[in-house]
């Protein structure tokens, strides 16, 4: 999520120096929750957008002014909706609010604060109806992005492979979609909820793995979106009460959970990234996966065991291991197995074949890795690349080593992978 840019203008000294901050802090922490609440209750995505800008605006004018108040995102809910609502009016739109709920009224903070669990599940209710059936696949992916992360249409091009203006397309579509067909913004109950749950957990997974591993730009990892997919399940978990929809919910917590309890020990202080063999342990963080780990027992018991379920089997027994010579791998071995047979996919035989490496060596894996690679599914996508540069490096084979870096640095986005790319190549050229 992006920064406001706060200029010089207005009351000087510290305090106005610290609301101005406190502006900034709070459209990055809090930009994407103000925007789900602000859709609600003007039942307009681009009447939201503009009233969450023109509230920041607000108080970047009347907070070095007056100071911050007590609730920074009540207040910028309230002075958005009321300045939408008198836009609205002086174009002589008032068609625009025929399904605005009826909300509090927009001078008191009060009434925002009574309703906090309703504001607080927004950003839910945003998930499901960016999820809604009616939309296309790729545009519910698109549209979760960038309205519920904040992510840009640069940055969900990059992350998918995709045109910019194919992806920018693929949300205005969806936008009209959505209000043309009056797609209610709530959660769905009954088996209209089963229905959408599929859509749902894949997409909070998808915000999850943008947070986990960024798509592209300096920093390997984004710990508001992590921390915004792993309270999304949460959410989850606690609305679900139906037992043949609840596991693979409970299943992909856990697996949020796990990874990120890695989070800590994923990169050097100065933000270099750390392979999970060369991790320093102590900072895994033992609360999350003891979390994690009972959760994955709770939907191990279940009927039905689906895929999340199985990944975050296969990321608990990583996290049971003292050292990396203490993993498991004949049993991760054994879950991908079950896994493929689940959810097959060339990225999951391509873990396979690294889990099979460790297991058998690093022959037995580079055969599979090149069968995977002769089929051309994964030609663009680097971590295969970068998984055959590894196994030909234990192989003592640095030619074929280098060319497959070389190939994984091309198309690498991130900056931390790069520069790991580029230090492994450095040290073939020794």
């Amino acid at each position: 999520m992006k920064s406001l840019r706060v200029g010089t203008d207005g009351p000087s000294g510290d305090g106005a120096t610290r609301a101005r901050e406190a502006v900034d802090a709070t459209y990055r922490l809090e930009s994407r929750r103000i925007f789900a609440t602000l859709v609600r209750l003007l039942g307009d995505f681009d009447i939201a957008e503009e009233a969450l800008h023109d509230a920041f605006r607000a108080a970047l004018e009347q907070w070095p002014r007056d100071g911050v108040p007590a609730n920074p995102r009540a207040w910028l809910v309230s002075t958005g909706r009321f300045k939408a609502i008198d836009a609205i009016r002086r174009n002589a739109r008032f068609d625009a609010l025929d399904d605005v709920a009826e909300p509090m009224d927009p001078a008191s903070e009060d009434g925002l604060l009574a309703d906090r669990e309703v504001i607080e599940d927004d950003r839910l209710r945003l998930i499901f109806t960016c999820c809604h059936p009616a939309l296309a696949p790729d545009a519910q992916v698109a549209l979760t992005l960038r309205e519920v992360c904040g992510l840009t249409t640069e940055e969900i091009a990059r992350a998918f492979l995709t045109a910019g203006p194919t992806v920018a397309q693929r949300i205005v579509r969806a936008k009209i979609k959505i209000r043309d067909a009056r797609i209610p913004y709530q959660v769905p109950s009954g088996d209209e909820l089963a229905q959408r749950l599929d859509a749902v957990l894949r997409v909070v997974y998808l915000v999850f793995n943008e947070g986990y591993s960024a798509s592209s730009g300096p920093a390997l990892t984004r710990h508001d979106l992590s921390s915004e997919a792993i309270r999304l399940g949460r959410l989850l978990v606690q609305l679900l009460q139906q037992p043949a929809l609840e596991p693979e919910a409970v299943g992909l917590l856990a697996l949020m959970l796990l990874h990120e309890s890695r989070r800590p020990a994923r990169t050097t202080p100065s933000g270099e990234l750390v392979l999970l063999d060369e991790q320093d342990r102590s900072l895994w963080n033992r609360e999350q996966i003891a979390e994690g780990s009972a959760l994955v027992r709770n939907a191990l018991g279940s009927r039905g065991i689906g895929p999340y379920t199985l990944q975050a089997a296969i990321a608990a027994v990583h996290a049971q291991a003292a050292t990396p010579a203490d993993t498991d791998w004949a049993q991760i071995v054994g879950l991908y197995d079950v896994l493929l047979r689940v959810e097959p996919s060339s990225v999951v035989e391509l873990n396979r074949a690294a889990a099979v490496a460790m297991r058998d060596g690093p022959q037995a894996g580079l055969l599979l890795v090149d069968a995977l690679l002769a089929r051309g599914e994964l030609a663009h996508y680097h971590l295969a690349h970068a998984a055959r540069a590894e196994l030909c490096r234990r192989l003592s084979r640095p030619i074929e080593a280098r060319a497959a870096y070389e190939r994984a640095l091309a198309l690498a986005q991130q900056e931390p992978e790069r520069r790991f790319l580029q230090q492994r190549l450095a040290e073939l050229g020794r």
